[in-house]
């Protein structure tokens, strides 16, 4: 039985690393890589379901923190007989003393780790070592396919930081692709333990990725941006591939956040043929740290309720299509759907739950500079800018939430906001007024942002009551703006309104027949979690209400 990515990545902050162990009880890993007996009992039990033996081999010689990576790999390998831990000079194929691999059958499986994977990473280390002694890879089929038939060498570099919440999955599939082609290999650094690097390469973002020594992608992204990259860098893989057709589906679920997972509970829960397409479970929610609105829930976090999500929707027969996008969609009585990967899905009927993306400035420099100085998330890359003055753009709660993240690192904060007020809750706006190093301006419109030698280096406005230019000097900008619907799939599907909305009833009919949408990408108000599960439920209800009344296809 494999172990999932969702049961290990249960995260309750980014100083702390969970992991699931039975029913009901949570064990944790501090970021001072001190392996605690209750943690090392956890390891233990994961570790009786190996099916080979798995070597870690560490790179010889001296190098600052040596020692407390060796203690590190000593106490892992210590839970098991699987496990060994071994040193051993590997110039050619490892980066330094800090460096070292997963070797399986005395073969190297193409996954290295340059640092101590702790924080968010202690659970892509033990991912890897479950995966590559045996465990299941749970990516579908067509792409595991797809994967196994690139014939091209490639090195993959990622950059993380070990409080991004968002490195560890571009991490965790990486590592798979390795396992899944000799052709692919990928090795985790820690830029905190390789400054030199980090500078020589001008990252000022994480998850940063090279492909063969070539910026490949970095800033906000996922596996399935990854995958797809990587089919358009190699498109024949896709032709050479043996796509495995679904049969018929009653319905056919597009987003893996909270509306489209309640949706295919429910319709699942009608006995219907039931397919979920996520470019990335979770959505939006997965990069929330804190959510304290969900009734019945007094407090979680992203990754806790995305993994309690995933849990839930095995429970019921539904087929998940994860890390693969939508393409195109052609409406009729029966509903073709073609994915990234090339395949096809003929459905009944169609729930769209995509969600939102954050919004950009849409400013000379923004996107320009991303990963250079522009961000997008202050848990991810604030780090970055510990000690220097940077600017959060949007006076809404995730705007001074993320100014409040942030004056804990940096040497200042300004908060820019277009309009003459506030729109964050007095509770969190009072905070941030009570902090030093806050500043807020009101009422100014960022007209640019500027650089040089490929970093920020100051922003542009106007100040809306003078007409005013200012500049600002800094090293960073976080845009924090709110959100915008991923609708541009189904702009010539269903009807939109002047926001990029889809119009929908009080049933969450669409202008299609057979059509449905819920949450976010709607133009329900309110873009709150239980609001969005409530839609989902719906808009599954409606669903089978509309195939009651449809004949049935032979």
């Amino acid at each position: 039985m494999g172990v999932s990515t969702e049961q290990l990545n249960t995260f309750k902050s980014t100083t702390h690393t969970y992991l699931e162990h039975g029913a009901s009880n949570t064990l944790k890993y501090r970021s001072t890589q001190v392996l605690t007996n209750d943690l090392l009992q956890a390891l233990k039990s994961y570790t009786e379901s190996m099916q080979k033996p798995v070597t870690l081999v560490l790179q010889t010689g001296e190098y600052t923190k040596r020692d407390e990576l060796v203690k590190f790999l000593s106490d892992i390998a210590n839970v098991s007989d699987n496990l060994i831990f071994e040193q051993r000079d590997m110039q050619e194929s490892l980066r330094s003393p800090l460096s070292f691999t997963l070797e399986v059958d005395n073969k190297a499986t193409g996954i290295i780790f340059s640092g101590i994977p702790a924080g968010h990473e202690f659970n892509s280390l033990v991912l890897a070592i479950l995966q590559a002694s045996g465990s299941e890879i749970r990516l579908d089929d067509n792409l595991k396919t797809l994967l196994g038939n690139i014939q091209e060498e490639l090195k993959f570099e990622v950059f993380i930081s070990l409080s991004c919440h968002n490195c560890p999955d571009v991490v965790q599939a990486l590592n798979q692709f390795s396992l899944l082609n000799p052709n692919i290999s990928t090795e985790m650094i820690d830029g905190g333990l390789y400054p030199e690097l980090i500078k020589e390469r001008e990252i000022q973002g994480v998850p940063s990725v090279y492909l063969n020594g070539e910026l490949f992608a970095n800033g906000k992204v996922d596996a399935g941006q990854l995958i797809e990259k990587l089919l358009e860098r190699t498109p024949d893989t896709a032709q050479i591939a043996e796509q495995k057709t679904l049969p018929l589906q009653d319905v056919t679920v597009i987003g893996g956040g909270p509306g489209g997972v309640s949706a295919a509970i429910y319709s699942a829960r009608k006995g219907l043929k039931v397919t979920l397409i996520a470019d990335r479970f979770g959505g939006q929610v997965k990069d929330t740290m804190g959510i304290e609105n969900l009734i019945s829930v007094p407090s979680t976090t992203g990754p806790e309720l995305t993994g309690a999500l995933s849990e839930h929707m095995k429970q019921y027969d539904i087929t998940l299509k994860e890390h693969l996008r939508v393409s195109k969609i052609e409406k009729d009585d029966i509903k073709i759907l073609t994915l990234s990967s090339g395949e096809i899905i003929k459905t009944r009927s169609l729930i769209i739950a995509t969600g939102a993306r954050w919004r950009e400035l849409g400013v000379p420099g923004e996107k320009e500079n991303i990963g250079n100085g522009v961000a997008y998330c202050p848990h991810c890359d604030g780090p970055f800018f510990k000690g220097k003055d940077v600017a959060v753009i949007g006076g809404g709660n995730s705007g001074i939430e993320a100014a409040l993240d942030l004056a804990g690192l940096v040497k200042s904060v300004t908060v820019f906001e277009f309009l003459p007020e506030l729109k964050a809750d007095k509770v969190i706006v009072d905070q941030a007024l009570a902090r030093d190093n806050i500043t807020i301006i009101k009422n100014v419109a960022t007209k640019q942002i500027l650089a040089a030698d490929n970093k920020v280096c100051a922003i542009e406005y106007e100040d809306r009551l003078t007409g005013e230019i200012h500049q600002q000097s800094l090293a960073g900008v976080f845009v924090q703006i709110g959100l915008i619907p991923n609708s541009q799939l189904v702009k010539d599907v269903v009807a939109l309104n002047d926001y990029g909305e889809i119009i929908v009833d009080t049933k969450c009919q669409t202008s299609e027949s057979g059509i449905y949408a819920c949450g976010d990408v709607t133009t329900v108000p309110f873009k709150q979690i239980v609001i969005a599960m409530g839609e989902g439920a719906k808009a599954s209800l409606a669903a089978f209400e509309y195939l009651l009344s449809q004949p049935i296809e032979a």
